[in-house]
C-alpha cells in the first residue's frame, strides 16, 4: 500500500454538501456525475488540499459516532475555518481535552452526522508531545 486513495461520504443532499465542502474545508470540486450514475448513485469529486474526497448521495447516518476524518490546517486558518462552519450553522462540538503541543482541532459534524476535525498538528508533533509528557 502506498497512500490513501480517497474518501467517500453518503450524503442526502448533494448541494448542501458541497458548500460545506468549499466554505470549510477549502475542496475544489472536479467532478459531478449529474443525471448518470456511474457508480451506486449521483456523486461529486472535490481535491481538498490533495486528498480526492468523494461525496454519493444516499441516506444520511443513523447516528453519530466518534469515528471521524481529520483534515490539517495551519494555525493562522483557525478562526476562519470556525467561523465558516458557524456559518453555515454545523454543529461544531467542544474540543476534546488536549496536552501542550498536539496542536487545535475544529470537530463539526456535517448535516448528514459525518464528524468531522479541522487540526492545525502533525503526527510528528503529537508524538513528541506524548513523549514530552511521558518524560515529564
Amino acid at each position: 500500500m502506498s497512500a490513501l486513495s480517497h474518501i467517500t461520504l453518503i450524503v442526502a443532499d448533494l448541494d448542501r454538501t458541497q458548500a460545506m465542502v468549499e466554505q470549510v474545508l477549502g475542496g475544489r470540486l472536479v467532478y459531478d456525475s449529474g443525471a448518470d450514475t456511474f457508480s451506486l448513485s449521483k456523486e461529486r469529486f472535490y481535491l481538498v488540499g490533495d486528498v480526492w474526497l468523494a461525496t454519493m448521495e444516499g441516506a444520511p447516518l443513523a447516528e453519530r459516532t466518534y469515528n471521524h476524518v481529520a483534515f490539517r490546517i495551519d494555525e493562522s486558518e483557525f478562526e476562519a475555518r470556525q467561523a465558516a462552519i458557524e456559518a453555515l450553522g454545523l454543529d461544531l462540538r467542544p474540543p476534546r481535552p488536549r496536552i501542550e503541543g498536539e496542536g487545535r482541532s475544529l470537530y463539526f459534524h456535517s448535516a448528514d452526522g459525518h464528524l468531522l476535525e479541522l487540526h492545525t498538528g502533525t503526527l510528528d508533533q503529537r508524538l513528541a508531545a506524548y513523549a514530552a509528557r511521558r518524560s515529564a
